[in-house]
């Protein structure tokens, strides 16, 4: 029987990539996308559902989803500071994981960073360790953590740092060799596939995969 998605951080790089993928997949009857504006389109199986953090829970109800997708982040200098950061990067989608397992989603995937970890001393990788950790608890039936390097592509919002890091990941790629091939810069469209992907394993329990696997789709 198709089944119903639901996806946080449908607009952005990897987020706005994957939502056409379940649009277009056969397996789904119908996407619910949550965003604070528009997708840019419109599609009969997409139900746009337009929240924030404080809107969140009023609309929860009307998430019946099996399959639940977050591909949300931000960046510091985005965000203006780590409190910020924080309230988007953590709370936010840990709010999001617990409102969707309340209404039925068995299976949750989530993209988070090559390195995340709740013990580092770095702030960025910390946060996102955090988050892991935090939809863990949660139960869910199947957890999939993709931990992709630097993800390739064009993106809506400028970040000059990351448009010199996309011009030399080719080389940088080419060097990182063996047990340093996790490092390699990915694709948003491997991302994308590779999160559509884990979501059909019926395999129980909680699975990471890091850049050189998904580099695989």
């Amino acid at each position: 029987m198709a089944k119903t998605a639901l996806i946080v951080g449908g607009t952005g790089l990897v987020g706005g990539l994957l939502l056409r993928q379940l649009l277009q997949d056969s397996d789904y009857a119908g996407v619910i996308a949550i965003a604070r504006r528009g997708v840019g389109f419109g599609d009969g199986k997409l139900t746009l559902a337009l929240a924030d953090a404080s809107t969140l829970a009023a609309q929860a109800g009307q998430w019946r989803a099996e399959t639940a997708f977050c591909c949300l982040g931000t960046t510091l200098a985005k965000a203006g500071g780590q409190a910020p950061f924080r309230a988007v990067d953590h709370d936010y989608i840990v709010d999001v994981a617990r409102l969707a397992k309340a209404n039925g989603a068995t299976t949750f995937v989530i993209v988070s960073s090559l390195g995340a970890d709740a013990g580092s001393t770095n702030f960025y990788l910390r946060v996102k360790g955090e988050t892991e950790r935090d939809v863990d608890a949660l139960g869910f039936e199947r957890l999939h953590i993709l931990r992709p390097s630097l993800i390739l592509g064009e993106r809506a919002d400028r970040r000059p740092a990351e448009a010199l890091a996309q011009a030399a990941a080719p080389f940088l790629n080419a060097a990182l060799i063996g047990p340093l091939r996790k490092y390699r810069a990915v694709r948003a469209e491997q991302v994308a596939r590779a999160a559509a992907a884990f979501a059909k394993d019926p395999a129980p329990g909680v699975h990471i995969h890091e850049s050189d696997e998904l580099a695989g789709y």
